[in-house]
């Protein structure tokens, strides 16, 4: 039976039979996968407990008829334990790992962007940034935009998303994906104020250093946008957002 080995983090499991569960993977080189791990239910599982989801390991696979078995599981980094351990951090964790199933449609399509951004991010909220110490709801929002970005659903900032007049403009549309002029503000759009719209695209590009005066009533209404944001573009109502305070 050919196998291959890839590194990936669990998204989620289901359980399968009596002893062992179907592990959805996220991985570097194969993209989203789904495989049976094969008695991983049982106390006396060698590698049981790497199979859950927030686990980031180096798996070897073996190909099936109609679907691959997990062989071998390593552990690369044990990020379970630390969002084990902290309810918040574990719910926010949760968004991460329910978007990055969604944004990732078809399976073993390459999606390594889409890795490398869930990876970054998780880890992130467990080490902090390199530029210090940022709340984790700001890392989650952070990989929210990157991530639906590259999926193909970038909102706009710079420009009213519907006649490309340069801004900034003080109105935000999540129907027409982004910042909207006066003229073309549809009813219900959000008021986008200067510090909001500052912070979204400093989340958005990466700029670290110019979130650190961002107050919470400012990343509580990014927060509120790019929610709202995702659940429109992607037409998907994430479970795991509901949950988040």
């Amino acid at each position: 039976m050919p196998t291959y080995r890839d590194e990936g983090l669990v998204l989620r499991t289901r359980k399968l039979g009596e002893a062992d569960r179907i592990i959805t993977v996220l991985t570097r080189r194969h993209g989203k996968i789904r495989a049976v791990g094969k008695g991983v239910r049982r106390t006396s599982s060698k590698f049981g407990a790497r199979l859950e989801p927030f686990s980031h390991v180096d798996l070897q696979f073996a190909e099936g008829r109609s679907i691959d078995i997990v062989t071998q599981a390593e552990s690369l980094h044990p990020l379970g334990e630390w969002f084990a351990a902290d309810f918040d951090r574990y719910v926010l964790g949760q968004v991460a790992l329910e978007v990055a199933d969604r944004l990732v449609v078809e399976e073993r399509e390459p999606a390594l962007q889409q890795f490398l951004l869930l990876v970054g991010a998780l880890r992130a909220m467990v080490s902090g940034t390199t530029d210090g110490d940022r709340p984790p709801r700001m890392i989650i929002n952070a990989y929210l935009l990157r991530a639906i970005s590259v999926a193909g659903y970038a909102p706009t900032f710079d420009a009213c998303s519907r006649c490309g007049v340069e801004g900034p403009h003080e109105s935000f549309s999540v129907q027409l994906g982004g910042s909207v002029c006066r003229r073309c503000r549809p009813p219900g759009s959000a008021v986008l104020s200067p510090q909001v719209q500052q912070h979204l695209t400093a989340l958005l590009t990466g700029d670290w250093p110019a979130t650190r005066e961002v107050t919470d009533a400012v990343m509580k209404q990014a927060s509120g946008l790019i929610s709202a944001f995702l659940t429109w573009q992607t037409e998907h109502r994430f479970r795991s957002l509901s949950q988040v305070g």
